[in-house]
This record gives structure tokens, C-alpha cells and sequence, in this order.
């Protein structure tokens, strides 16, 4: 997705530099959920967070106002939303069930107090209902809002899933929905949010099919990932762990009730559903590959098949680890999201 530009609303109301640092801890202890592996949570200089499996699994991600999200479109809760689940997806996208959280924020002086309560409320609306505690982190003074997220999980005894599994003749699988979160972030873009909320809303306060992730692992799934930087970038990057080929099965069928979903926003917009569903990010569903014959978990549907390296597609090429669309390579499209793209 492209990179947006900071225009902060003017704060009403009062802000941090009118609190004191145990002033908006104050605030915001009593918001986080404790969760179910939590033995000590926030109130000493750490947490102590059971791991029964012997093994700790753990992922870390950051968002940066101007970036990633913008304050005049997100509320602090729609951030500490997105914040979550973007990370817990990540634990999910392993084969584990995510246990806790400790979330670092830096804000502004001009932030509101009622911006950062809202943050921990996101946060708890994400993580309370799969009973993941946020355990501690870190308030700090910036120029911009930063929040620094880490996440741990727990393989309840299960091997993890990684991207270099995928086999040929494994089944590739999606869990979730496609498009949507480039489609609001679009619409959002062009002015046009009101005309389709619920995209808008999917990229405010994307959802991730977090229990799919340990169901697919305890299936037999060969690989998996978040598909959080678009289809095309991220199945890539099972193709080339797992020396393989995705072919994945053409957009019209494979993806079509996402394509439906889109056709109003791409039409209005002038801009193509299917690319949003090929390139677009931060969806957060789990891209899985499984063997041949084995049954799907739900909401998984199969959306493709898994290939050796150098065999022939459909335009009789042939062709290195990497992505197909129906046999045939995707085209001169930009594969998805690149942090570092200019």
C-alpha cells in the first residue's frame, strides 16, 4: 500500500503533555485484558507469562503514523486494532495460539489522553476475545506516533508451520477475506469512505481468521503465512522458501466473492478488484498450502495447487520458484506492499 502523509487533527480535550507518565498508566492498566497464560502482568518492571509447550513463539511489528495509518481517518482504537491483529495473525500464521502482548507507544506531546485510552481499548477488543493478555511495554515522548508491538505464542506441542514446507502437489489454501483493506484505503484516498464502510472499516480494523491458523497446522498444513504485503509478494515468498511453484487458480474463480464485494469501490474508482485482490495488503488472512487430500479446515478453500520449479505452465515455459495466475505469470503488476518501495 502507499505511503500516506501525516495531517494530524487539532487535539480537543486534554493531551499527554497534560498528564504524567503514571497518570496515563493509570488510565490504561484497568483497559488490558489479563489473558489466560498471564501469571504477573503490567506493574512491575516485567511480565511473567507461562509458556507450558517449553517454547516461546515470537514476532514483532511497528506502525508509523504518516505511513501506515493516518489520525484524521484512524481513532486510537481503530489503531490499537490493527496493531493487534496484525501481529497476532503472525503467531496464528506460525500454527500457534497467541498467549500476550507488550505494546511500546511513542506520542506526541499534542496527543489526546482520550487517543491513547482508546489505543489500549483497541487493544483489548482485539486480544480479549481470543484471550491474549497485553502484559507491559513502554510510553515515551516523539515528534509522531510510533507503536512498537510484540507478540508471544504457545505450539501446545505441534511443530511450527513455516514457509519453506510447501511440497509439489500440495493443495494451496486461503483463510479470509482479499482486497478489502486496499479498497478502503482507496476509497479513503479518493474521499469516497462513506460510500462503502465496510472496506473502509476493513482497513481501519482489518480481521484475521486467527483460530485457522493452529486447525491448519493440526490438518497437516505444509506451510502457511500472513498474507499481510498482498497475495502475489507474499505466496512468492513460500514459492522461494519451499524451492516450488504456487499456480494459483484464476482470480474469477478462485476469489470470487471477493471480486463482488470490490466490483462497486473498483468501478467508482476506476481501479481493478482483481488487483486489489492479487497485490493489495493487510487483509491478514493465512495462505497455507496442504497435502493433497487432506481436508481443508474451515474457512480454508482451496485456491490453488503447488508445483515443482521448472515445470511447464499452461504457455508451455518454464518456469523458476515464483507465482503463476492460472498457469501463467500475473504480468507487469506490482506484487504487493514494499516497505522500503519508493
Amino acid at each position: 500500500m502507499t505511503a500516506v502523509t501525516p495531517e494530524p487533527p487539532v487535539p480537543t480535550g486534554p493531551t499527554v503533555a497534560d498528564a504524567s507518565e503514571d497518570g496515563l498508566l493509570a488510565g490504561i492498566f484497568p483497559l488490558l485484558p489479563r489473558g489466560g497464560a498471564t501469571l504477573l502482568g503490567p506493574g512491575d518492571d516485567a511480565a511473567v507469562v507461562s509458556a507450558p509447550d517449553g517454547r516461546v513463539v515470537v514476532s514483532t511489528d511497528v506502525l508509523v503514523e504518516g505511513r501506515h495509518f493516518r489520525r484524521e481517518w484512524s481513532s486510537g482504537e481503530d489503531v490499537g486494532r490493527r496493531a493487534a491483529v496484525q501481529n497476532l495473525a503472525d503467531i496464528a500464521a506460525m500454527g500457534a495460539r497467541p498467549t500476550s502482548l507488550v505494546v511500546g507507544l511513542v506520542a506526541p506531546a499534542d496527543l489526546p489522553v482520550d487517543w491513547v485510552t482508546g489505543f489500549a481499548r483497541g487493544l483489548a477488543a482485539a486480544c480479549g476475545p481470543h484471550d491474549v493478555g497485553v502484559v507491559g511495554g513502554d510510553l515515551s515522548g516523539g515528534d509522531t506516533v510510533v507503536v512498537s508491538v510484540t507478540v508471544h505464542g504457545d505450539l501446545a506441542g505441534r511443530a511450527p508451520v513455516l514457509r519453506s514446507g510447501a511440497r509439489p502437489g500440495d493443495v494451496v489454501a486461503h483463510a479470509g477475506v482479499r482486497g478489502r483493506s486496499a479498497a478502503g484505503l482507496a476509497l479513503l484516498t479518493a474521499g469516497r469512505g462513506d460510500a462503502w464502510p465496510q472496506l473502509v472499516d476493513a482497513y481501519l480494523r482489518p480481521q484475521s481468521p486467527l483460530a485457522a491458523g493452529p486447525a491448519a497446522a493440526a490438518a497437516g498444513a505444509t506451510a502457511m503465512l500472513d498474507v499481510s504485503d498482498g497475495l502475489l509478494r507474499d505466496a512468492g515468498r513460500i514459492a522461494r522458501a519451499s524451492g516450488v511453484v504456487l499456480d494459483l487458480d484464476d482470480v474469477a474463480c478462485a476469489f470470487a466473492a471477493d471480486l463482488e464485494a470490490l466490483a462497486g469501490a473498483a468501478a467508482a474508482l476506476g481501479q481493478s478488484a482483481s488487483q486489489w485482490v492479487l497485490t493489495g495488503g493487510e487483509d491478514h488472512g493465512l495462505l497455507a498450502t496442504f497435502p493433497a487430500g487432506a481436508r481443508l479446515p474451515p474457512p480454508f478453500r482451496a485456491v490453488g495447487r503447488v508445483r515443482a520449479a521448472h515445470d511447464g505452465g499452461q504457455d508451455g515455459d518454464r518456469h523458476a520458484t515464483g507465482v503463476l495466475v492460472a498457469g501463467r505469470p500475473p504480468g507487469p503488476i506490482s506484487p504487493g506492499w514494499d516497505h522500503f518501495a519508493r
